[in-house]
């Protein structure tokens, strides 16, 4: 096995090819990349990677790469995403106390179904009181009619659509 260094990548009948320098710039070589099983991810140029020969001449293969970034602690999964020039641009972190982070900690998630749900419950409920709040009449001491009352109230135009994120799903 050998340390190697990326040069580029590009895709072949389906499967990555990575080129890279094996033993120095005059070495360049190019093998397809190996990786678990449901993971399709393409390194970026300079990324240090693991060389390996097979049992069969002439295929060799990437079998990894060098992690400078490692972020995770013991029982944790943590994967992100980065520009070309290697600089992280989102993660998913499975956290070893049972939570997720999708791109940082600083808010929460919802379920927009339930939320909407709830909230429309409670602008109707709001709506319907605001109807009946503008439909009473006070009696008056005075001679004449009831009068309506002198402040009226207006339905509510809350709209929570802004709380959907839709480039995130949940069960």
């Amino acid at each position: 096995m050998n340390v190697v260094k990326v040069i580029s990548t590009s895709i072949s009948q389906l499967r990555r090819l990575i080129k890279f320098y094996r033993l120095g710039n005059s070495d360049v070589r190019e093998n397809y990349e190996i990786g678990p099983y449901g993971v399709d991810s393409n390194p970026v140029k300079d990324m240090v990677a693991i060389y390996a020969e097979t049992a069969v001449k002439g295929k060799a293969v990437i079998i990894g790469y060098v992690n400078k970034n490692q972020m995770a602690d013991v029982g944790e999964l943590r994967l992100y995403s980065t520009d070309a020039d290697g600089v992280e641009q989102f993660f998913v972190w499975f956290k070893n106390n049972g939570t997720l982070e999708v791109g940082g900690n600083s808010d929460n998630m919802v379920r927009y179904s339930e939320l909407k749900l709830a909230f429309d419950e409670l602008k109707t409920d709001l709506n319907n009181l605001v109807t009946a709040y503008n439909a009473h009449q006070h009696p008056t001491a005075a001679p004449g009619p009831p009068s309506p009352p002198t402040v009226t109230g207006s339905p509510s135009g809350a709209d929570i659509s802004g709380a959907k994120i839709d480039e995130v799903k949940t069960f």
